[in-house]
């Protein structure tokens, strides 16, 4: 079967006439969304929650890796192992929402992609599944305004390309300020969106759709040159201010650690003072998108075995996600190793000070 997606016809309209100023330019590679792929995540778990930091609205699944009675050809993730899912029935619908990197800018021209793929099971395809643009995050149908969307329609034949991933792809021009992409059907009747694959089986109708390789990049060249005063973290600072020093020739196994990491005693949330450090380490990887790092957390040898372990893991867990949350794609582990590993005497003050760090070790250049 054919698939045609189709854009509003505002967003058309613009396309076409700033598309000839744009065709030379370099489109950047930074991806708005976090974790676009879903390759990170806190733990093995079926909830999208884990894959730190998509929300789900209704109870979106998550997969790690392709499901054993996939027997098709295009089967798994359309980029890597994890991918996500969103199951449509007449009165029930699913919706992925996250918070983007960086707010948009107003004016400025956002190209969209997303890898979508109908899953086996299905036997009702949708006519439309897209993505919406808000400012706060869709809570309801008034949300859903359709000047803010990117929305793939096909009334004739639904959204469908046998079992196979494929492209629903956009441009957005932004009123300034969006700070969520939320992406589902946004139809106010789900049913009368939904098309039954074979007319002649009734009853019960499902549609369910996986969802990979979700992308949001801005086009140079198409915004106005403004003035803005930068308060607080910015990852563009370049300045050599920070400890943060990795050397060029890094391998396998290298282990750096980030000497200006601040937690509150006891503690495993960040302190503002971390962000610096954190923010370089950031546009380190953000410059290296095919490396593989893993964030160990140590601490040194006073109180419990086991509360050091935890706490040790707990803040780990806590850089892991502010990397992602910054835009970071690379694939991220995390873990906590306690007291286990120390690197100075745990007799001094000064020893226990070393051994309480949190450094990254390359798994993969």
């Amino acid at each position: 079967m054919r698939f045609l997606p189709i854009i509003t016809t505002f967003l058309f309209v613009f396309v076409k006439t700033t598309y000839a100023q744009t065709v030379n330019q370099t489109i950047p590679s930074k991806n708005l969304v976090p974790n676009g792929s879903f390759e990170n995540y806190r733990k093995k778990s079926g909830s999208i929650r884990n894959a730190v930091p998509w929300k789900e609205i209704a109870s979106v699944d998550f997969y790690q890796n392709t499901l054993t009675n996939d027997t098709t050809v295009d089967k798994g993730a359309a980029d890597g192992y994890c991918y996500a899912g969103l199951r449509f029935q007449k009165r029930y619908k699913e919706y992925l929402q996250v918070k983007l990197v960086d707010p948009l800018r107003r004016g400025t021209v956002y190209e969209f992609s997303m890898q979508v793929k109908l899953a086996f099971w299905s036997n009702a395809v949708l006519k439309s599944i897209g993505v919406l643009f808000t400012k706060a995050g869709y809570t309801k149908q008034a949300d859903a305004v359709k000047t803010n969307m990117i929305d793939s329609l096909n009334k004739k034949t639904g959204v469908f390309k046998a079992h196979n991933w494929f492209t629903i792809h956009g441009f957005y021009k932004a009123d300034g300020g969006e700070k969520f992409i939320t992406i589902g059907n946004f139809t106010p009747k789900i049913k009368m969106d939904m098309m039954r694959m074979n007319l002649f089986k009734l009853g019960f109708k499902e549609s369910y759709y996986f969802i990979d390789d979700i992308k949001l990049i801005k086009f140079k060249g198409t915004e106005e040159v403004v003035d803005v005063e930068i308060v607080g973290p910015n990852l563009r600072d370049n300045s050599t201010d920070s400890a943060l020093v990795v050397k060029k020739d890094v391998k396998v196994g290298d282990k750096i650690t980030l000497n200006n990491i601040f937690f509150e005693n006891g503690k495993y949330y960040l302190l503002p003072e971390s962000y610096q450090e954190l923010n370089k380490l950031a546009n380190y990887l953000l410059k290296n998108p095919n490396l593989q790092i893993q964030i160990n957390g140590h601490s040194d040898n006073a109180g419990l075995k086991y509360k050091n372990l935890r706490i040790s893991e707990l803040r780990a867990r806590a850089v892991f996600d502010y990397l992602i949350i910054k835009g970071v794609q690379n694939k991220l582990l995390f873990k906590g190793f306690g007291s286990e590993i120390p690197v100075a005497s745990n007799d001094t003050d000064e020893g226990r000070a070393k051994n309480r760090r949190v450094e990254f070790e390359i798994i993969k250049n």
